[in-house]
Order: C-alpha cells, then sequence, then structure tokens
C-alpha cells in the first residue's frame, strides 16, 4: 500500500508539472501572438468593417439562435464554462462520437480574431487566456457580436452581414426566425453544413438549433413545430 500511494503522489506532481509546463508554453504563444498585434487592434479589425453589424443591430431570434446552439449558458459563466467542458466530454463519451467541443463563444473569439484554425493543444490553451482578457476588456454583447462577425458561413461568407446577403439577398436586420436559424447552424462546420455543399445535413443542423431553442427557453414547442413543418415541407 505504501509503494502504492508514493505512486500516486508521484504520478500527481508529475500531471501537475506538466499541466503547468503546458500552460506556460500556451500562455508564452498567447503573448508572442498579441505582441505581433495587439488584441485592441484584432478587435478592430473586426469592428472598422464596412459591413461590421453591431450588436444593437442583430435580430433576437438570430442572436438566441446562436446562444442556444453555441452556448446556452453564455451570459453566466466566465471566460471558460467548466460545467460545459465536463457536459461535453460526458456526451462525446455517451454518443461514441465527438460533436460537442465544449469551448465558450468569447473562446470561438479568441480562436477567430487571434489565432489560426490549427487544432493543436498550445492553441487551445492560448485560447483561454485570449478569451480571459477578451471579457476583462469587452462586454458580452460586444464578444458576441464580434463572434458572428467574425465567423465564417461557407461559400465565401465571412461574417453575418456576408452570409445574410449571399444567401437570402438581405440584411441582417431583416432575417425570419427560420433563415435565422439556418445561419446560426453553419459556423460550426461551414464545410460540411453550407446549403451549397449538402443541404440536407444544412436542414439536420437547423432542426438541432430549433430544438435548441425550445430546451432552452427561446422557442415554444408549438413554433418550434410549425417551423419544423415548413422546413420538411420544403
Amino acid at each position: 500500500m505504501k509503494i502504492l500511494k508514493k505512486l500516486l503522489i508521484f504520478l500527481l506532481i508529475l500531471l501537475l508539472l506538466v499541466s503547468t509546463f503546458i500552460f506556460l508554453i500556451g500562455f508564452g504563444y498567447y503573448s508572442k501572438t498579441l505582441h505581433e498585434k495587439s488584441l485592441t487592434s484584432r478587435v478592430e479589425e473586426v469592428t472598422s468593417k464596412e459591413h461590421f453589424v453591431p450588436f444593437e443591430q442583430l435580430p433576437k431570434n438570430y442572436i438566441n439562435a446562436v446562444i442556444a446552439v453555441e452556448d446556452h449558458r453564455y451570459y453566466e459563466h466566465g471566460p471558460v464554462d467548466f460545467i460545459g467542458i465536463a457536459r461535453a466530454l460526458y456526451t462525446n463519451i455517451r454518443d461514441g462520437e465527438f460533436d460537442e467541443g465544449g469551448s465558450t463563444i468569447t473562446q470561438q473569439v479568441a480562436k477567430n480574431i487571434i489565432f489560426n484554425q490549427d487544432k493543436t493543444l498550445i492553441r487551445k490553451i492560448g485560447e483561454i487566456f485570449g478569451a480571459y482578457d477578451l471579457e476583462k476588456n469587452y462586454s458580452k454583447d460586444e464578444i458576441l457580436a464580434l463572434y458572428v462577425n467574425s465567423n465564417y458561413f461557407g461559400d465565401g461568407y465571412y461574417g453575418i452581414y456576408a452570409a445574410s446577403m449571399g444567401y437570402y439577398k438581405k440584411e441582417p436586420k431583416d432575417l425570419t426566425l427560420e433563415e435565422a436559424s439556418m445561419l446560426a447552424g453553419i459556423p460550426n462546420a461551414p464545410s460540411v453544413y453550407s446549403p451549397s455543399v449538402n443541404p440536407k445535413l444544412t436542414k439536420k443542423r437547423q432542426e438541432k438549433v430549433i430544438n435548441s431553442m425550445v430546451e432552452y427557453g427561446y422557442l415554444s414547442k408549438e413554433d418550434s413545430d410549425n417551423l419544423l413543418n415548413t422546413l420538411n415541407t420544403e
């Protein structure tokens, strides 16, 4: 028993040292990236674009759809949602699939405007530091606007304005619930959910968005059923 206890203590210390080392590397990577261009400059690159859509001009249905499907506790947690990470891990193990990422909207903004899209552990750690800096300097509403304006929506459309005009020939403020729910689902995997790639998967993803809106209280079951019936007859 003494040997086993010592082994466990050794493994815990080793895990702590390795984790600390990885976090230090991640922080160094984040700091180096900001040294090349500050966070403020990166944010201004998004907000200064000609067709940047501020939070106040985003339709409520679209905001609700995005929050429901991407980060339903967005206004309740901090930069990192540890409950969300645990839930995503459980869901992935239970379903035998890895569809749930656990990243908050703020972390995704950090990925979009600070880092490249490479999926590495170091970049993921860097995202955490970026998320904390974002929430220290910007409001939740401002960060959500950065999110929808920096996302890729497939078919060459970057940002909600380009996606709304490209897919529906209308400005975001004029989007219907059906249109908003479709656009909210694409950024999770544009190469998969873009309507021009696979309309069936686009509709399946849209149904997930609608069901999430019902689950988290953004849409009534009656309105959901009517919308889903409309989708299934198209």
